[in-house]
């Protein structure tokens, strides 16, 4: 059973002279150190807590910074309440709107089947994350989910309920409201047509395993049992998703001996450039190389063996540049533009271009119990952090912190 739930978040009080933006970041783990020293300039930013540890990489002082601003009323606490987020953007020459609702979700084992994962996860992140929350006890940064959906009735009430608390538009042109929803015959009607339902894990894998990880050491305690979480339905028009194209830089093997090694794995077919963007759609991959030789590439299989981030990462990645042995080196990015510019100017070895990943597919294989390569995912636009709060624990005043 998903356990969804309104809480008494915190969320920025701003003050003349002050915008939203000023308190809000992207997730942590794409900030640029250019971008990060001008966040961390503004004194309420949440960057100031969660991305400055002490010296001994815990978060000591930025406990004792987030107390302050509460005690301060930088910060100012609600009645029980959900949250929407709405982030208006571009999708490649596209107008469209992606709404989420934002609660607290009661975190669980994989293996009861109610929470799904679709990608693995890498320890050394979850490290730093769980001393962030033993030192904290809040959780300043929201997972990214994705539910079935609510009914017609419930989505009317929502939206005719929630009210607008801020508005801001990105760099990138995202336009985000963040809206309070308070009613509790709305917020009782959210938190039970989500009981029957499974939960996918979009973005935020790191965040939910350490959450969970948290939680089991402390039985007992039902507030640190639970996870800040935004849930976007399946069916918004809104849901994104782009691939993340896998980028290799080797010194280990000739361009001539990896295409001869990829062309016995995979079928491929040499394409100029403008065939490989244009016929890409039918195919599984395309393949740049920093000579500029371009293939479109399939693979029949079932399974895993479907999926184009698994065979890149299984015949090409492991399989011809041996990357798991340190042999090659794999970077990511998801946006085409920039891999293509990069390939011009001869970065790097190989460019594997990937196709725009099909819900339903992760969807399918994810409820299957498979886990997905790392970062066969990109959730446009990202969660952003700083709206809103939750703290499991009393602050040094002695401000009751409810649930």
């Amino acid at each position: 059973m998903v356990t969804f739930l309104p809480f008494k978040g915190y969320r920025p009080n701003i003050r003349a002279g002050e915008h939203v933006g000023d308190r809000i970041s992207p997730p942590y783990d794409v900030i640029g150190e250019e971008y990060l020293k001008d966040l961390k300039s503004r004194p309420f930013n949440v960057t100031n807590l969660t991305l400055s540890p002490d010296a001994d990489k815990r978060y000591r002082t930025s406990r004792a910074t987030l107390d302050s601003w509460i005690e301060s009323g930088a910060l100012k606490q609600d009645s029980d309440s959900f949250y929407i987020y709405e982030q208006t953007f571009d999708d490649k020459g596209t107008q469209r709107v992606r709404t989420g609702i934002v609660g607290i979700l009661k975190t669980e084992k994989y293996e009861e089947g109610n929470i799904i994962p679709h990608e693995e996860t890498f320890s050394k992140v979850k490290a730093d994350r769980l001393n962030l929350l033993r030192d904290m006890e809040a959780h300043l940064e929201s997972i990214f989910g994705i539910y079935e959906g609510f009914t017609p009735e419930l989505n009317r009430k929502i939206k005719d309920n929630a009210r607008l608390a801020y508005r801001f538009v990105d760099d990138a042109g995202v336009e985000h409201k963040y809206y309070t929803l308070s009613d509790p015959e709305i917020t009782s009607q959210v938190t039970e047509e989500l009981k029957g339902q499974k939960m996918l894990i979009a973005d935020g894998h790191h965040r939910y395993e350490t959450a969970l990880n948290y939680s089991l050491e402390n039985p007992g305690n039902e507030k640190k049992g639970y996870v800040l979480t935004t849930l976007v339905a399946a069916d918004d028009a809104g849901l994104v998703i782009w691939p993340t194209h896998r980028l290799v830089d080797t010194g280990n093997i000739s361009e001539k001996n990896a295409v001869k090694g990829i062309s016995k794995e995979l079928k491929v077919q040499e394409v100029s450039l403008e065939e490989m963007e244009a016929g890409l759609k039918d195919h599984m991959m395309g393949l740049m190389f920093k000579s500029g030789l371009c293939m479109l590439a399939d693979y029949d299989g079932e399974g895993m063996w479907k999926l184009d981030t698994y065979v890149a990462q299984e015949k090409i990645l492991k399989g011809v540049y041996k990357s798991d042995e340190g042999k090659a080196t794999v970077s990511y990015d998801a946006e085409y533009s920039s891999v293509k510019a990069a390939m011009a100017e001869k970065k790097h070895d190989l460019a594997i271009v990937l196709n725009d990943p099909s819900l339903q597919s992760i969807w399918d294989l994810s409820m299957a119990g498979k886990r997905m390569p790392k970062k066969t995912t990109f959730f446009f636009p990202k969660i952003w952090s700083g709206f809103v709060f939750y703290l499991m624990r009393r602050i040094r005043s002695g401000l009751p912190n409810p649930r």
